[in-house]
C-alpha cells in the first residue's frame, strides 16, 4: 500500500485527534463524488487452533470472501503457535495495510485494511492482563480510515476478542469481572468516535452467544443476531451514510469458528 505509515507518524486515536486527518502521499484512487456509493465488505475471522494445517487455506478463503477487497478484523492470531502473520502477509499483500500484525502487545487482534482505503490514525487499548490458566492479555485495536485522498469519506473500524468461559463454555462467574470490563471498555471506545460524529464498525469474537450490542444505543446495527462472532455498526453525525446490503458465512474448517462477512455500502450523504 503506497501510504503505509509508521506508529510515530500516526496521530493517536484515543487523544484529541479526530479520525479523518489527511495523510500526505495517500493513494489517489478515490475521487468519489458526494452521493456515490462505495462497496464495503467487512469480515470478522477467528483463525482457530484445532486443525493447524487448514489455517493457510482459511486465511486465503477470507481474502477471497468478496470480489471487492474486504476489511478484516482477525482474532486469535499467533496465540500459542506460529505461522499466521506470514500467511496473512502472503495473502493480504501489497494491496493491504496489515496493522498490529507484529505489534508486541496487541498482535492477537490485527486488522487488514485494503487499498484504496488509507489509514489516517490507529490505536491499541489495553483491557486486562493475563488471567492465569484462563486468558492472555486482552486488547482492543482501532483504525481510522478514509477513502484514498477523500478525507470526508471516513469511518473507524474496531476489532477485539473477549475472554472465553465467562458467558460461554464453563460459564465461570469468577471470570465475569474481566469480560464485563472488556464490554465496558468496548462501549467506551465505540462511543468515543460516535460522539465525535464518526461512523464506527466493530468486529469481534464476543465469546457470549447472547451478546446484544456494544453500546446499547438504539441505532447500533447488528449484522448477526446470534453466535459469538459479531459485526455491528453505529452511525455518526450523518455526514457519512452506511448501509448494510448483505451478509454471509465463510467456512474456515479450522475449528468451530467460521468467518462472518457483512457487505456494506458507504457514501457521503
Amino acid at each position: 500500500m503506497g501510504s503505509r505509515i509508521s506508529r510515530r507518524q500516526a496521530l493517536r486515536l484515543g487523544g484529541g485527534a479526530l479520525a479523518g486527518v489527511a495523510v500526505a502521499g495517500a493513494v489517489g484512487e478515490s475521487a468519489v463524488a458526494a452521493g456515490e456509493w462505495v462497496r464495503l465488505p467487512v469480515i470478522t475471522a477467528n483463525i482457530g487452533r484445532k486443525n493447524l494445517g487448514a489455517r493457510d487455506a482459511a486465511i486465503q478463503a477470507v481474502r477471497n470472501g468478496d470480489g471487492t477487497r474486504p476489511f478484516v478484523g482477525w482474532q486469535e492470531i499467533s496465540e500459542g503457535d506460529t505461522g499466521e502473520p506470514a500467511m496473512i502477509a502472503q495473502h493480504f499483500g501489497p494491496s493491504y495495510n496489515n496493522l498490529f500484525l507484529n505489534d508486541p502487545s496487541s498482535f492477537r487482534v490485527p486488522i487488514s485494511v485494503p487499498a484504496p482505503w488509507t489509514v489516517v490514525n490507529y490505536n491499541s487499548v489495553f483491557v486486562h492482563g493475563v488471567v492465569p490458566g484462563e486468558s492472555p492479555p486482552r486488547w482492543i485495536n482501532e483504525v481510522a480510515v478514509q477513502y484514498g485522498t477523500n478525507s470526508a469519506l471516513k469511518f473507524v473500524l474496531i476489532n477485539t476478542h473477549y475472554m472465553h468461559d465467562a458467558y460461554n463454555g464453563t460459564q465461570n462467574p469468577n471470570l465475569r469481572q474481566y469480560w464485563d470490563l472488556h464490554k465496558k471498555t468496548h462501549r467506551e471506545r465505540v462511543m468515543n468516535y460516535h460522539d465525535r460524529g464518526t461512523a464506527v464498525i466493530w468486529t469481534a469474537d464476543t465469546n457470549n452467544p447472547n451478546y446484544d450490542q456494544a453500546t446499547g444505543q438504539p441505532n447500533e446495527g447488528k449484522v448477526f443476531g446470534s453466535g459469538i462472532d459479531r459485526i455491528d455498526w453505529l452511525p455518526g453525525d450523518g455526514t457519512v451514510q452506511l448501509e448494510l446490503l448483505n451478509s454471509k458465512i465463510i467456512p474456515l474448517n479450522v475449528d468451530s469458528h467460521d468467518a462472518h462477512e457483512a457487505i456494506f455500502r458507504i457514501r457521503l450523504a
